[in-house]
């Protein structure tokens, strides 16, 4: 096999709000740290053990400004990508280098209506009445001539 691949899939917690950074053709870049745990247990002091992995997330254009929009820090995301690094010179002359996770796709999973209360309605909640009678109106009765 010739091929290679250069998949990243991770679900973590984002330890910061997502950084805009807006270029002049009106293209955009978004990053932010993404927080990866991994718990077990040590077989030396059989105590539990945890260890946070940090991850620099970039995503691009309409998906960064969706991520800013309905993304905080804390929530749950699924982001799948590839990994990509950077090289560059620092102030002093030092060649820096930086590993990230240039996202391709990205699933929310904080639901936000279970973090905020729910927004009092004007309007009477009518969905759940409807699908109730037809519930009801769906269970026999058991008078019926049925065979079976």
């Amino acid at each position: 096999m010739s091929g290679t691949l250069n998949k990243v899939m991770l679900i973590g917690h984002l330890g910061d709000e997502v950084k805009m950074h807006y270029f002049d053709d009106k293209n955009c870049v978004g990053r932010f740290p993404l927080a990866t745990n991994e718990t077990y247990t040590s077989k030396q002091t059989n105590e539990k053990v945890s260890n946070t992995e940090w991850h620099n997330i970039v995503v691009r254009n309409k998906a960064a400004e969706i991520c800013e929009k309905y993304l905080t820090k804390g929530d749950k995301v699924y982001i799948e990508g590839r990994i990509k690094t950077r090289k560059w010179t620092d102030d002093k002359g030092m060649e820096r280098y930086s590993t990230e996770i240039q996202c391709t796709d990205f699933t929310f999973l904080t639901n936000k209506n279970d973090q905020q209360p729910a927004p009092q309605s004007q309007t009477p909640n009518t969905t759940s009445q409807p699908q109730q009678a037809i519930q009801n109106n769906a269970e026999p009765d058991g008078n019926d001539d049925l065979p079976f």
